[in-house]
């Protein structure tokens, strides 16, 4: 039986984990959870998960978290709960949004652990420092991003990462596919919160409303499988069906196939090599299915780019994107600039970038401070502007 770490287990992912977890109870046993303020349903999961560890990240409620968890409980508190609880396990879920993961992944790198990284900025951000902890004997990391574990999927039948000829990353288009630039101007927070699939927390479904998420996925597979950026494209597939594709130098195609459910990437990545006896995403072969695909508008969906440039750039560059991005999407979810606002904001902010060496965790930290400082006043100088009155 493995024991599991799931932190960020109150959010989409987390809440997810907890049905695979809850279904397989003779393969897997909970031994730490992690919320930063959602004591209700902390509490709740830890009423019936009965870990050892539960770590709130908010220290103001930690009277509530102690008083409200099963007895024999330890209550843990902030990053150092986090790192605690990312280093009692076999395998840890970081689930965590945002740069904040970045702890979590270094703790259960440098423990020798599995990690399942729902995370990506942790890892697009700090890569080198990442990269170094993942050398740690018995450090691996298994994906759970839907296009990631797809991608893992398929390499599991190639021999030889010279047979590959490319990656392909597939993506929804969210909501504003086939919209114009001029169609864009006034989308609402609400409108890019709809979804056409996938059922995700804020962030990720503004990200992917801009296609950052699909930017940021491309940095993150290169970072995963050693694949140059000239090998990894992104395809437009509205159904969701096809979650990523590994392209080989013979000419054929691998893809991973199933309906949108998080549940089987979840389960797939807590217990690889061993696959999950529930068919999360089980597809119904007898209904007649349309597959199609097609390239992305990179003209509307500025953040690709953006996001490819960094990647190319190295260095700080990923954690100066990654910050910046979410100090955008932060302003544009408070309704303090349109939507169209967030590449922009992004760009201009990596305008400032210089090239330094990222080595250790505080360089990372200090890349994502500074990027955050600059993109908070790029945002600041947007809003003035925007709410001037018209001369």
């Amino acid at each position: 039986m493995r024991s599991v770490s799931l932190l960020g287990s109150t959010g989409s992912i987390g809440t997810q984990a907890v049905d695979v977890l809850l279904g397989e109870p003779d393969r897997f046993r909970v031994v730490a959870l992690a919320a930063q303020s959602s004591t209700e349903v902390l509490l709740s999961q830890a009423a019936v998960l009965r870990p050892e560890i539960v770590v709130i990240g908010d220290e103001s409620l930690y009277g509530v978290v102690r008083d409200g968890v099963p007895p024999g409980t330890e209550v843990l508190v902030g990053i150092p709960g986090l790192v605690a609880a990312a280093a009692c396990a076999d395998v840890v879920l970081n689930a965590v949004v945002g740069f904040a993961g970045l702890p979590v992944t270094m703790a259960a790198l440098e423990a020798g652990k599995r990690l399942a990284l729902a995370n990506k900025e942790s890892l697009i951000a700090g890569a080198p420092v990442v990269q170094k902890a993942r050398r740690t004997p018995g450090a691996e990391i298994v994906p759970v991003d839907s296009e990631h574990c797809a991608v893992h999927q398929c390499l599991a039948a190639v021999d030889d990462l010279t047979a590959v000829a490319r990656l392909l990353l597939t993506a929804s288009g969210g909501p504003f596919r086939g919209r114009s630039p001029a169609e864009l101007q006034m989308v609402t927070v609400a409108d890019a919160l709809a979804h056409p699939t996938w059922s995700m927390g804020p962030k990720i479904t503004i990200d992917s409303s801009t296609l950052m998420n699909k930017g940021l996925e491309v940095i993150e597979a290169h970072e995963l499988f050693g694949i140059p950026y000239d090998r990894i494209d992104i395809v437009v597939h509205p159904q969701s069906i096809v979650h990523s594709m590994v392209e080989l130098r013979d000419g054929s195609t691998l893809a991973q196939l199933s309906n949108p459910d998080m549940r089987l990437p979840i389960g797939y990545a807590l217990g690889w090599p061993t696959r999950s006896a529930i068919p999360f995403g089980a597809l119904d072969w007898t209904s007649p299915t349309t597959l199609t695909f097609e390239p992305p508008d990179r003209e509307v969906f500025r953040c690709i780019d953006l996001a490819y440039d960094a990647g190319i750039s190295g260095g700080s560059a990923p954690a100066w994107l990654s910050a910046a991005n979410e100090i955008a999407v932060e302003a544009f979810l408070a309704g303090r600039m349109t939507w169209s606002g967030i590449a922009d904001v992004v760009a201009e902010t990596l305008e400032g970038w210089r090239d330094e060496p990222v080595e250790e965790v505080e360089s990372v930290l200090a890349a994502d401070e500074e990027a955050r400082v600059r993109a908070r006043a790029v945002v600041s100088r947007r809003c003035r502007t925007i709410q001037a009155p018209r001369r």
